[in-house]
Order: C-alpha cells, then structure tokens, then sequence
C-alpha cells in the first residue's frame, strides 16, 4: 500500500514523500520592487521537508498583482532575490516551484506601482472589498483583455516561467484557481464573451489551456503544473456546473502533459474523482475539509488512490516541519489568523520545529 510517506517521480524530480507545502499568500515581498527577503529564504528553508513547496502566488508582471506586497517574477531584482530562496530551499535538501498568479480583476489601482486598472475576462466587477494601503476599496470595474491583451497575458507568464527557472525554481505552478485572472475566464459568471475565449466550455478552457501550453513550451511540460478549484466561489465566482468546464480543460491539457494537476476542492468529491480518471499525470489534492485544516485525517487519500500528493495549507505555515509531525500524529502548532498578511518574524518563521 502506497502511504504519503513515500516517494514519488514527479517529471523526473524525485520527492521524498508526498505531502505538499500548499501556496499561500504572506505578503510580505518587502525587498526592492517587490521582491523576497532574507526573512522569506529563511522561512521556505525551514519547509524544505515538504515532498514539494509550491511558492505563494506570484505576480508574472506588474499588472498582475492583486495585492499589497506580493513578490513578482518579472525583474532582474527579483530574479535575484528568489535565487537565495531556491539556493537556501535545495542546500536543506528541498524541491520547490513557483506558483505564478495573475489576479486579474481582483485587484486596485492603488495596490499596483504603476496605477494599472485591473484586467479581467469580461467587464464584470466582482462584489466586495479589497485591502489596500489606504484601506478597504471595492473592487472596480476591469477592462475586458482584447486579443492583443490576451496574447500579452500568455506571454508575460512564459517570461516568468523562464525567469524561475534562471532564479533555480524546479518547476512552476499556474494558477487558475481560488477567483483569480485564469478562474475568471473559466467561470461562466465573469466570462461573458461571446469568441474564442468564452461562449460554451471549450471556449472558457482555453485561457488557462494556452497559459499552460506557454509555460511548458517555455521551460518543458515536465516542469509546468496547474491549479485549479472547480466551483470555489472566492472572488465572486460562480459555477453552478464546473464539470463541463473542467473536463473540457483536461482535453486541452492532453496534448500539452502538464506534469501535474493540483485541485482545491471545494465541491463534490465525485467531480475530483471523475478529474482523477482523466488526468495522465500526478494529481495534487488540497482536501476539502469542514471547519478545521487538512491533518492526519487526509492521509487516506493516498492510501485509497484518491490523489497522489497531498497539499497542506494552513497546517504547513504553523508547523514548519510538518511531514514529521503527520508521521507522528502530531503535536501540531496551531495558526494565527492574525499574522497570515504583511508584518514581521512573528507567525512567519518563529514556529517552532519538535525538539529532536
């Protein structure tokens, strides 16, 4: 029986187990123009244990960022500043990808340096509110990306993806998931187009479909994976039927061969075990749960067949020598809500490891 403990071949990179370091925005790229510090290389090192890290969500230009103090990919400075992260994460005997996240419409002009009006699938505003240095803003209207803006899109994530691999990243992640820009043209609720990149599933798979056939063109398929989250509603988003959608998306992959499919599920179990049977390669599940993080619980999932990587979230930025502490079943540091975005050490890398 195949336990999470075990390794697995992922594109040729060989992970010792197969529990995941799940992405998750910190806010806290206080380097020059947006870019990690010391205290980040300090805090994805002390993970390194993770099967596989996979970054928090990082901007492949200056209009993708959403948020205050999310780092980027899309400079020299940057490219710098992940290197001592890749360089401190593989010294401790890690693996890690990047996890590229265009946020689209869920953004403000006051967040990004330039003051770019977010851009989005069609120009529907989400509801709600978003953090910014001035306070909460609600989200504005984007501008609806043309071909042209679309084709630029495509290609600023396959620079990216080339300057992680030069910054020493293993792989990239491309987020389509939890609401973002690759969500917002999947989602039949803020695709309205009417052309090639909406109308009916095919045509709302194929964003996400391309942005993944770029990043594999651009650094191999071995390398490239993708998140998803069928039905999630962050951000505004609705999908009354995903299923039609996602299994569209898996036909485009096909030919591509992403090396991985990562689901944050957030519906029904069968959708994720139908996306299971279609997809050739490795599938990283972040389990729904209720009312509590992924634990020791989910560790079955790799024992029925139900994924072959788990992904740990909330668990992983408390505890941050967590395959130990599943093995063990525990003791687990419990989070801080508090400190998840933006300020010091304090809920970032003073949790502490289990005495030896």
């Amino acid at each position: 029986m195949t336990t999470a403990f075990d390794p697995v071949d992922l594109g040729g990179l060989r992970l010792p187990n197969r529990i995941a370091m799940a992405p998750m925005t910190r806010s806290r790229a206080f380097g020059p123009g947006l870019s990690p510090t010391d205290a980040a290389v300090a805090y994805y090192a002390q993970r390194a244990s993770a099967g596989l890290i996979i970054t928090e969500g990082t901007q492949p230009s200056a209009a993708g960022q959403g948020y205050p103090d999310t780092p980027g990919l899309h400079s020299a400075a940057q490219v710098a500043a992940w290197r001592k992260v890749t360089d401190a994460v593989h010294a401790a005997g890690g693996r890690i990808f990047v996890q590229l996240m265009h946020t689209g419409r869920i953004g403000h002009p006051t967040v990004t340096p330039e003051g770019l009006i977010p851009v989005g699938a069609s120009a529907v505003a989400a509801s709600g509110r978003i953090y910014t240095a001035a306070g909460a803003q609600d989200y504005v209207v984007p501008r609806e990306l043309d071909e042209d803006g679309i084709r630029r899109t495509i290609a600023d994530h396959a620079a990216a993806a080339r300057r992680a691999i030069e910054a020493g990243f293993d792989g990239v992640e491309v987020h389509a998931a939890n609401g973002y820009l690759a969500h917002q043209f999947l989602a039949p609720s803020s695709n309205l187009r009417t052309d090639a990149w909406g109308g009916g599933p095919e045509g709302r798979a194929r964003f996400a479909a391309e942005l993944v056939r770029a990043v594999a063109d651009a650094v191999g398929a071995h390398r490239t994976g993708l998140r998803i989250s069928p039905g999630n509603p962050l951000g505004d988003i609705d999908e009354p039927d995903p299923e039609p959608t996602y299994l569209a998306l898996l036909r485009a992959l096909e030919p591509i061969g992403p090396v991985y499919l990562h689901i944050t599920e957030t519906g029904d179990r069968a959708l994720t075990l139908e996306l299971r049977k279609r997809f050739s390669g490795v599938v990283i599940l972040n389990a729904r749960t209720e009312g509590r993080p992924s634990g020791p619980q989910e560790l079955a999932l790799i024992e029925d067949g139900t994924a072959d990587i788990l992904s740990y979230g909330a668990l992983f930025l408390a505890n941050p020598d967590l395959p130990r502490r599943l093995r063990a079943g525990g003791p687990f540091n419990v989070p801080d809500r508090a400190t998840y975005y933006g300020g010091d050490e304090r809920g970032y890398t003073d949790y502490p490891a289990l005495a030896d």
